[in-house]
């Protein structure tokens, strides 16, 4: 079993080719991706001080949410068996056989899977409704939608420290955004002169500036951040034939994948911004790999 100290400080790789020589700008990718094989990126990140206090009040489960293709279910069944927690996963949506990979490999995992319907998965955030699963399943321990509460901010906060103890220099630090605590752990250790962008995943991301601010404390709002909310390809999980040649084509230039909800769409975005000018000659940018790769099994499109 690793300790749980162990799955930090992921690599900084840096990126070369043409394209950025022009522009002038020094790249660098944050492979959180290679935490772990199972569980790693920022899911590992939200998971371990929720799995560190579960463990001290010695739950022996763990209980969270999310839908088919979540890889908060499949990180958080594969760390739960990796640190002895039994572990339930609530299922939005009714049950399909065969599983698909994701929830396959959750049950292999030993996860229960509990499927709801989209009306009563609303519920998930309602005190009654996790007393009721409280007294369902017995003493869990709840983990939120995708993993992100307080505790989930301040792991996410050791990949900006960890950007800052191996760079002399950063400028900007980006990241995709689902729910906003990854980005909201990255901006709670910015230095002044630095600046985070997160890339929204869901169509209609700058509710997320709303869902950053209420992770931070009133002294770290100034707005040294900001949400780039045009490069969701339609929505969560939409894709098309651009997106998959952008991914296709950086696996092939620089020998890394991306994953089409999350990753993909950062460096899309981001490639977009620097093609752009909107970064001055000399910036050095460090891009966040979140992991998430196992999503890719679910387009047919994306063989890998």
């Amino acid at each position: 079993m690793p300790d749980f100290d162990e799955l930090t400080n992921s690599p900084l790789q840096p990126l070369h080719s043409c394209f950025l020589e022009q522009a002038g700008i020094h790249l660098y990718v944050k492979r959180d991706d290679l935490l772990h094989p199972e569980f790693g990126g920022n899911k590992w990140r939200k998971l371990k001080h929720n799995l560190l206090l579960a463990r001290q009040d010695h739950y022996p489960a763990l209980l969270t949410f999310g839908g088919a293709w979540s890889n908060h279910i499949y990180a958080t069944a594969a760390a739960g068996k990796t640190f002895g927690f039994n572990t339930i996963g609530i299922i939005r949506g009714e049950s399909h056989f065969p599983l698909n990979p994701t929830l396959q490999f959750a049950e292999q995992c030993g996860m229960q899977l509990h499927y709801i319907t989209r009306v009563e998965y609303r519920q998930k955030q309602q005190a009654d409704y996790l007393e009721k699963l409280q007294q369902q399943f017995g003493p869990v321990y709840i983990l939120p939608e995708g993993g992100s509460n307080t505790l989930a901010v301040k792991g996410c906060a050791g990949i900006t420290n960890e950007i800052n103890s191996s760079l002399k220099t950063v400028d900007v630090i980006c990241c995709a955004c689902g729910t906003g605590a990854t980005l909201a752990g990255i901006i709670s250790e910015l230095k002044p002169e630095q600046t985070a962008i997160g890339f929204p995943a869901l169509k209609g991301g700058s509710f997320l500036n709303a869902e950053v601010a209420h992770f931070l404390p009133a002294q770290q709002k100034i707005k040294n951040w900001q949400i780039e909310d045009r490069y969701h390809f339609g929505g969560y999980a939409k894709i098309n034939d651009e997106l998959i040649q952008f991914i296709k084509d950086f696996h092939r230039q620089y020998g890394i994948m991306l994953d089409a909800v999350y990753t993909g769409k950062m460096f899309y975005g981001l490639f977009q911004l620097i093609k752009q000018g909107c970064f001055k000659r000399g910036t050095t940018i460090v891009a966040v790999h979140s992991g998430g790769l196992q999503g890719n099994k679910g387009f047919a499109s994306l063989p890998f």
